[in-house]
């Protein structure tokens, strides 16, 4: 176990808060010792002077330190009732995580029935209703946009999912499989393997199979070293293959960029991307939703 569970941390805790609210009440004590002025008697000076303003040693106002006295009474209950000395839980018992689950059961409650009535729509037919769209849009705004972008057009390393190019599949059930379960790509390093002129080799023929220039002799070299390391996912015309989550090499669109020294280094290293799985977090009947906004992202291009 991490030593920032230890018990010290308890007793650290402790030692704050309560440390702290003895040393107000002691630091009121101190200065509540200070008597009311009888009638005639002179007020003497704290010896405190500022631009001709002298500072007398009254004491303190009542309301005011009744005020002190009724926060540190206040604070000492809070402490009793809730969590706040170490690991103590409080005599209510309540934590943040109770709560949560408490407001997350209470939202689920009032707004499920409102997805649930979706669930049986086929995503395609789903995709064209417009009430069903603002809610599929509002639910991609809160879990999707931080990777794919409020317009769903990707980043590097984030895939556009506003087109028509899909590493495992752009079809409904596809798309919706995608969100529930998530996917783990799986680009394996190659460099070990091939060696820096292998991987050099086999990045001219990649750029050659996107109709870019690059050296004859590499090209051919690459071929060779691709058809025998590189067709098991890619296939042999490089179009990839959607099981294996296997990019089409053969148009100009690039998941992590299209240089050379960037595909490179994607033979050379290896990708590992993963798209999180949603199920849990989100449930079927939100997916399904979720699933048609993204479905008609890529058909209204």
């Amino acid at each position: 176990m991490s030593d920032f569970f230890s018990s010290f941390w308890t007793f650290y805790i402790a030692l704050g808060s309560l440390g702290g609210i003895a040393w107000l009440i002691y630091l009121l004590l101190a200065n509540s010792k200070t008597k009311a002025p009888k009638n005639g008697e002179v007020v003497k000076s704290t010896g405190h002077a500022w631009d001709g303003i002298e500072e007398l040693n009254n004491p303190l106002p009542f309301w005011w330190v009744a005020m002190f006295y009724i926060t540190i009474v206040f604070g000492l209950v809070y402490l009793v009732l809730y969590p706040g000395i170490g690991t103590a839980k409080g005599v209510l018992g309540w934590t943040s995580a109770k709560e949560h689950s408490d407001e997350v059961r209470e939202a689920t409650s009032k707004y499920e029935p409102l997805y649930q009535k979706y669930s049986s729509m086929p995503i395609p037919e789903l995709a064209k209703n417009e009430k069903a769209n603002q809610t599929g849009g509002r639910l991609f705004a809160t879990y999707c946009t931080i990777c794919h972008g409020s317009d769903g057009r990707g980043a590097k390393g984030f895939p556009n999912i506003a087109d028509n190019d899909w590493l495992y599949g752009g079809s409904a059930d596809q798309i919706e499989t995608t969100i529930l379960n998530g996917r783990h790509g799986s680009m394996p390093e190659w460099k070990a393997v091939i060696g820096e002129k292998g991987v050099k080799d086999v990045a001219s023929y990649v750029l050659s199979m996107s109709s870019r220039e690059a050296p004859a002799d590499e090209v051919a070299a690459g071929q060779k070293i691709f058809s025998t390391n590189c067709v098991g996912c890619h296939q042999a015309d490089g179009k990839g293959m959607y099981a294996l989550g296997a990019p089409n090499l053969t148009d100009n669109i690039w998941l992590y960029g299209a240089s050379r020294g960037i595909i490179e280094k994607s033979i050379a290293n290896g990708r590992a991307g993963i798209m999180p799985a949603h199920k849990k977090l989100l449930g079927e009947a939100k997916v399904h939703i979720l699933a048609a906004y993204v479905y008609s992202l890529s058909r209204h291009q």
